[in-house]
């Protein structure tokens, strides 16, 4: 949409031209009109056969949809115009009208949003609707259109026709979805008229403040991406002509949503920066900023995130495994989220806290009782919790927690309209684990939703762990590398190593093993990082803030600790302990390089890395190449100067910088490329032709970097010891302003080949290293779709799109399919002091 005034006289109306494949996104808008809509209780069929994937799962109608597309497709609806406007909807990144999120129980959804189309004559109005979710659309009081496909978390779309009388007509818009869980909700309206359309805002404010606020809402971001011991600046890329009233309400990404600050403050007149003094020494986290600049009917609302750090520095490590494992109990016990993982470490410490103990405790039972999507997840720390320390535990806190735990639903045969998950891997681990403890630990009860004893449920849960370990121990798993789920599938193994029968037990032991030898290779100076097969902007941008990395500090003696407790007290709580070799692949001594292989879930997720001791260059190969992506993070580097340092690259899958969406616009990738790596060389070719982007973009983490330079179509990089250099055969844009300024480089057009290089060492070699990149010969042809790399003295390295990767001229196929890792290059070995080492290490 473009700007522009209205030219009526004596008037200023907010108005904005839409032409030809543009999209109509000036609103005035409700609030949410949100109720709880579960259906009625019923078993659903068990489509869970094991073989987990990452992406669309078909799982059937939840009884709350069922009941949702008999009452509410095609009911009666009036119009409704006497609702207050809460904001406005303003053209930004987005080319949506979008108000996805999340929601743990069933929950119906509403917004209505107003405008006015001007025409000079009367005309009918062509446009595309697209659309997750139903839409109405009302013209001067008349119903116009009713598209309710109502399809879960799927785009839809129609052609529509919209009468328009000659001057100005009013336009009333009802979107609406039910919401199980993660729901991407939004409606398009794309022009296909090749006469364009003049949009005009319905509110109490002239052209030129609402384009300020355009401008203030499309630009805003952090002044840095993580903030130690700061307060909170926020930079606006533009200017306002007046003061602004600001609220920012800080806002936690865990479970709870916990609000850990509130500032009330006015940007200037001529200013272009905020910061926030009351918002500083919050807790460690990567948290959401909840932004509302302007006030009433004149405001926008928008969401960003940042990091906080109270320390750049790594936590003083104690020298033993059991020594970590207190610290970290006693970190928790202070500063943990506030989660049933935090009275383990309460527990285990004898830190009292009775107000805070019996706060999460009356929070896990209301989720558990509400049965609210990943209340599977607290269950199993609950049973662990009381399993421990029930004798410690008032007599009546323990009768809550019985009753709770006899009345949940532990599968989908058991009757329930909520919309827990009950189909991905780590849920479906969490499910089985809650049902088995619970049935060890009431075996004679009858637990409500089943009707069953605990005996029985025990018995059955045998019977689908079974399965489960089945599925992971001949494929891996499916969510490999995950900082988001890692931790949630530490919280069963975890639990049935130290709860379960011994042939299950072992079968946990060995898959934490796994696990952390996973963690290891993939960690570096503390922070684990890494290609990933589910990944969000939380996790990725969070650095050594994740659940994760507390993993990493207490098995491997580097890193840090921050407030996660899903699963770490019970690692800390716990007698496993990780082979103690692992800490030498987390921190490799100076001048040794490894290589590693090995296939990760159903669906071949084939992981290279390469790291040496202060850079990591991590992907995942041929994986299902050109398809359309969910959250596979496919090139991942970390170097190891600062714990921010990090790039990679991807295509993003959707419009907002700052949006949430599987694939977002950082985590994940709209179309999968085709990768490739050997050594500290990766090759990936990106064709987006058909895709809504025609373009790949980067992920720089400027905070961390120590030199950045971008030459022709190199960007080169340093933090400490660590180099990395990434070449586009598009060239490469660092863009300079709004959301991403300093933090991202694109690359235009739909069919582009890229390569990543790592390196380490001092001032000197850094030197080297550039001169070796300008010695590198670099191609691609996009007519074969050949990308081809020659280092200086060294054979070509060449990756086509259709075949996959070659060198020297010889096919070199990804042989690796074992689920355990294979070091296939170390240069402390005897077999290192070949030819066949790193390029550029």
């Amino acid at each position: 949409m473009k700007t522009e005034s209205s030219k009526q006289p004596g008037e200023m109306t907010p108005a904005y031209s839409v032409a030809e494949g543009q999209t109509i996104t000036a609103w005035a808008v409700s609030g949410l009109i949100a109720s709880y809509f579960p259906g009625e209780p019923a078993p659903a069929e068990d489509r869970v056969n094991y073989r987990f994937i990452n992406g669309f799962v078909d799982v059937g109608d939840l009884p709350c949809r069922k009941a949702f597309w008999s009452t509410m497709v095609g009911r009666p609806l009036l119009p409704d115009t006497a609702w207050p406007t809460e904001s406005l909807n303003l053209p930004g990144a987005n080319r949506r009208v979008e108000f996805t999120g999340f929601w743990h129980v069933p929950t119906h959804l509403r917004r209505w949003l107003k405008g006015t189309f001007r025409t000079e004559t009367a005309r009918t109005l062509n446009l595309r609707l697209r659309t997750c979710g139903g839409v109405r659309i009302w013209v001067n009081g008349q119903e116009e259109v009713r598209f309710e496909p109502f399809k879960r978390n799927t785009e839809s779309a129609t052609d529509i026709s919209l009468p328009l009388k000659a001057g100005d007509n009013q336009i009333l818009v009802h979107t609406e979805d039910l919401a199980e869980r993660d729901t991407t909700w939004f409606f398009e309206l794309e022009m296909l008229d090749e006469e364009p359309l003049c949009v005009l805002l319905p509110v109490s404010l002239d052209q030129d403040e609402v384009r300020e606020l355009e401008a203030l809402a499309r630009g805003v971001r952090p002044a840095r991406d993580v903030f130690v011991n700061q307060p909170l600046e926020i930079i606006f890329g533009t200017a306002p002509e007046r003061d602004l009233p600001v609220e920012i309400e800080v806002v936690g990404h865990g479970h709870e949503r916990p609000v850990l600050a509130h500032s009330r403050l006015t940007l200037k007149a001529h200013q272009s920066s905020l910061t926030a003094d009351d918002v500083c020494g919050i807790a460690d986290g990567y948290h959401g900023m909840h932004m509302t600049i302007g006030s009433g009917t004149g405001s926008v609302t928008r969401v960003i995130d940042a990091a906080f750090m109270s320390s750049i520095s790594p936590v003083p490590s104690e020298t033993s495994l059991a020594a970590r494992k207190r610290q970290a109990l006693e970190y928790s016990a202070r500063f943990g989220a506030n989660r049933v993982g935090r009275l383990i470490a309460m527990m285990e410490t004898g830190h009292h806290d009775q107000e805070s103990f019996d706060r999460i405790i009356d929070a896990t039972l209301a989720s558990i009782d509400a049965r609210e999507d990943c209340s599977d997840f607290i269950m199993v720390p609950l049973l662990w919790l009381i399993g421990a320390y029930g004798d410690r535990m008032p007599r009546a806190t323990i009768d809550r927690i019985r009753h709770s735990v006899r009345s949940y639903r532990y599968w989908v045969d058991e009757p329930g309209n909520d919309a827990m998950w009950f189909w991905s891997e780590n849920h479906v681990l969490c499910f089985h684990t809650s049902q088995l403890l619970a049935g060890l630990l009431l075996p004679d009860e009858v637990f409500s939703a089943s009707g069953r004893t605990g005996r029985q449920q025990a018995e059955l849960a045998r019977q689908r762990l079974g399965r489960w370990f089945d599925s992971v121990e001949a494929h891996g798993l499916a969510e490999w590398n995950s900082a988001a789920y890692y931790p949630i599938d530490f919280i069963g193994l975890l639990a049935l190593e130290r709860w379960a029968e011994s042939e299950i037990a072992d079968r946990a032991r060995g898959q934490v093993d796994l696990i952390f030898r996973m963690i290891a290779l993939h960690t570096l100076a503390g922070v684990p990082a890494g290609s990933q097969g589910r990944a969000y902007d939380k996790e990725l941008r969070a650095g050594p803030l994740t659940e994760l990395a507390p993993f990493a500090q207490v098995a491997f003696g580097t890193g840090w600790l921050n407030n996660g407790v899903a699963a770490l007290t019970m690692f800390c709580a716990g007698g496993y302990e990780p082979p103690a070799e692992l800490a030498e692949l987390a921190a490799l001594t100076p001048s040794r390089s490894v290589e590693a292989r090995y296939s990760q879930g159903l669906e071949s997720g084939r992981l290279v890395l390469f790291k040496n001791e202060a850079a990591q260059l991590s992907t995942v190969v041929d994986h299902k190449t050109g398809q359309k992506g969910h959250q596979q993070h496919v090139l991942d580097i970390r170097l190891a100067g600062h714990p921010m340092a990090r790039l990679w690259v991807n295509h993003p899958g959707e419009d907002d910088p700052w949006g949430n969406q599987r694939p977002s616009y950082w985590a994940g990738n709209g179309i999968l490329p085709r990768v490739a790596q050997h050594r500290d060389v990766a090759l990936l070719i990106q064709d987006t032709s058909d895709a809504r982007h025609a373009w790949t973009h980067a992920y720089i983490g400027r905070d961390g970097l120590d030199d950045l330079i971008i030459e022709d179509k190199w960007l080169i990089v340093r933090s400490g010891r660590g180099f990395s250099a990434l070449w586009a055969s598009n060239g490469l844009e660092l863009i300079t302003d709004g959301p991403t300024a300093g933090r991202e480089v694109r690359s235009y057009g739909p069919l582009c080949g890229w390569a990543g290089i790592v390196g380490c060492g001092n001032d000197a070699a850094f030197k080297t290293f550039i001169e070796r990149l300008g010695q590198t010969t670099v191609s691609f042809d996009p007519g074969l779709r050949r990308l081809s790399l020659t280092p200086p003295g060294g054979s070509a390295i060449d990756l086509f799109y259709a075949d996959g990767l070659s060198i020297g001229g010889k096919a070199k196929p990804f042989i690796h399919d074992q689920p355990h890792p294979i070091l296939t290059y170390d240069s402390a070995a005897a077999s290192g002091a070949g030819t066949d080492g790193p390029f550029y290490s």
